[in-house]
């Protein structure tokens, strides 16, 4: 750069640019800062406002690293949970790790006490699906109705459809101060004759296929869903906070004709992107979050799967939590 005028100044997005006049080839490019390395884009496309360039393997050993190239434009602007906020976290499996973390630093999540009389602090972690999370709203806040047969846990043992049930379910949701809902995966089984959801599939002793069918929910349905479950909070609770993740467990396997690797893939973008419109529609919602433990462990972390290649390890884990608790705890 030695003989070549360099002005630097700070663009709303973040970015240091580069401006470099006076050499022809130069000039059709821009020249910008990254974990002090200098790297150069073509000038010849607008960047808008809220330029973010993808960070090289150096950034992400910087301090603020997750800050920076992962939370940045999702965070909250403070910490606002503490320890007597009622938190409600469930949904696909990796919320189970929310729920532990949480319950270890001592903060007021259901599911502490298991002897609390609802699926979703007792196998909230079946809840793995955006038509089973809006089943399991539309139940206990709006009173639909709920076939018995639907909902298993996870060894897939049939959960009681109950007034009881039901009841301290609505009681837990119209305490919870903060929604914690994980989405886990878009293939799901149905009944052919009610259209509902099962939570995680069909026990292989019930499987009957003149009534059980199989699909795949599309980025329409999932941001349907999604919607109906912030319209009822909304309507029951309007100063709850919703924090919305995506489970960063792969499938275990799929039921479509194609790799599993591949409709792991459509499964996930599914719902990143119901997710996505969803905050995009509501961008005046202030007590509407997304946090990118997604993203954290599929783009961010060094070699962060156990060898099954499904299960984060315990450390991956753990630096999503502590990430989770700087954004959101005090």
């Amino acid at each position: 750069m030695k003989g070549i005028f360099r002005k630097l100044f700070k663009h709303k997005g973040g970015s240091r640019f580069i401006v470099q006049p006076g050499d022809k080839q130069r000039e059709n490019m821009v020249y910008y800062e990254m974990s002090g390395e200098t790297r150069r884009a073509h000038r010849s496309w607008y960047r808008g406002k809220h330029t973010n360039f993808h960070p090289v393997r150096a950034s992400l050993a910087e301090p603020d690293a997750f800050a920076n190239h992962v939370g940045k434009g999702w965070l909250p602007p403070a910490p606002f949970i503490d320890k007597n906020t009622y938190i409600a976290a469930f949904g696909s499996c990796f919320a189970a790790h929310v729920t532990k973390f949480l319950a270890k630093e001592g903060y007021n999540v259901f599911g502490r006490n298991l002897r609390i009389d609802s699926h979703i602090v007792r196998s909230g972690e079946g809840i793995v699906n955006t038509a089973a999370l809006r089943q399991q709203f539309e139940w206990a806040l709006a009173g639909a109705a709920a076939a018995a047969g639907q909902w298993h846990d996870k060894a897939g043992v049939e959960l009681e459809v109950s007034e009881t049930v039901r009841k301290e379910t609505h009681r837990i949701f119209e305490e919870t101060e903060v929604f914690i809902l994980t989405l886990g995966l878009s293939e799901i089984w149905y009944d052919k004759e009610t259209g509902a959801p099962f939570w995680k599939g069909v026990p292989k002793d019930s499987f009957d296929d003149t009534r059980h069918g199989f699909r795949v929910i599309g980025v329409a349905e999932n941001l349907e869903n999604l919607e109906r479950v912030r319209e009822l909070i909304r309507a029951h609770r309007p100063e709850a906070t919703i924090v919305l993740t995506l489970s960063p467990v792969p499938l275990a396997a799929t039921f479509r004709p194609v790799s599993c690797i591949t409709a792991n893939a459509v499964s996930k973008a599914s719902l990143r992107m119901a997710i996505d419109e969803l905050m995009r529609a509501h961008e005046d919602d202030e007590r509407l979050f997304y946090f990118p433990s997604y993203e954290m462990i599929t783009a961010f972390l060094p070699d962060p799967y156990e060898d099954d290649l499904r299960h984060p390890k315990p450390a991956a884990v753990n630096e999503v939590m502590r990430a989770f608790q700087a954004a959101y705890l005090r």
